[in-house]
């Protein structure tokens, strides 16, 4: 199976600038997106063969998290079941007969940190989400999960140390979770690549010089890492401050 996520930063802004001609070049089995920033009604996408899953943030214009599909699945969810977390559309989660594809979009602690502590609280709720969902069938995560988890995934690591994405707190939350049970697919498969990257700032010409950071990932179920054949990153794709990325399964 083929699998695409992408943060969009905005659905209708992306469809003004080729998302659908994205869209329909990779033919994904599963396409994910984040920070859709829509409520529901604002857009109608026509997409002859996909079932449409949507989770819209209370506030408008933020947030917000779809993933188009072929294959219909056994239930959708929406959120984790928690009331404080489920406010801003940021989780979608589809099942199949054996197993769970959840499509996320993390908090950003913000430029002043004004929101780690929050984040530390969704990482902490989010993760036991997922074990849960772990402990009854194999589980594909994707999303802008809004961290460089290590010093090859940003360009200038030094001077960011501490900074919103690469603080050591939110780096220890992604290496809490991987050490529970979960492969980051592209480094399964490219453990050494430098300069692969799927976010970049719009200021000082950042993604022409590819000064980026690599802030959105497929985890896999340590149990089906075996079936990874390809982690994909599209960084020649516009649309957006950060470009798709894709995973290939066997499933």
């Amino acid at each position: 199976m083929q699998f695409v996520s992408w943060n969009v930063n905005g659905l209708r802004a992306a469809v003004g600038k080729g998302f659908q001609d994205f869209f329909r070049a990779v033919d994904a089995d599963c396409f994910c997106i984040q920070e859709t920033k829509l409520q529901e009604g604002q857009i109608t996408l026509d997409m002859p063969g996909y079932g449409q899953y949507w989770n819209f943030a209370a506030k408008k214009g933020y947030s917000g998290t779809a993933i188009f599909c072929k294959h219909e699945p056994l239930s959708a969810s929406y959120g984790i079941g928690q009331e404080v977390h489920d406010q801003e559309g940021r989780v979608i989660t589809l099942e199949w007969a054996n197993f769970y594809l959840v499509n996320v979009y993390t908090p950003n602690s913000r430029r002043d940190l004004e929101r780690l502590p929050y984040r530390m609280e969704w990482e902490d709720a989010f993760r036991s989400y997922l074990l849960a969902l772990d402990k009854r069938k194999p589980v594909i995560v994707c999303g802008d999960m809004n961290v460089a988890h290590q010093e090859i995934d940003l360009k200038n690591c030094k001077s960011n140390v501490g900074n919103s994405g690469f603080t050591y707190e939110e780096r220890e939350k992604m290496s809490e979770l991987l050490s529970q049970g979960f492969v980051d697919s592209f480094r399964h498969i490219y453990p050494d690549r430098e300069g692969a990257y799927t976010w970049w700032s719009y200021m000082g010409q950042a993604r022409s010089r590819n000064i980026g950071w690599r802030i959105d990932y497929f985890l896999v179920s340590d149990r089906i890492q075996d079936g990874i054949r390809e982690a994909t990153i599209y960084s020649q794709i516009p649309g957006s401050d950060h470009c798709p990325i894709g995973l290939e399964m066997d499933l």
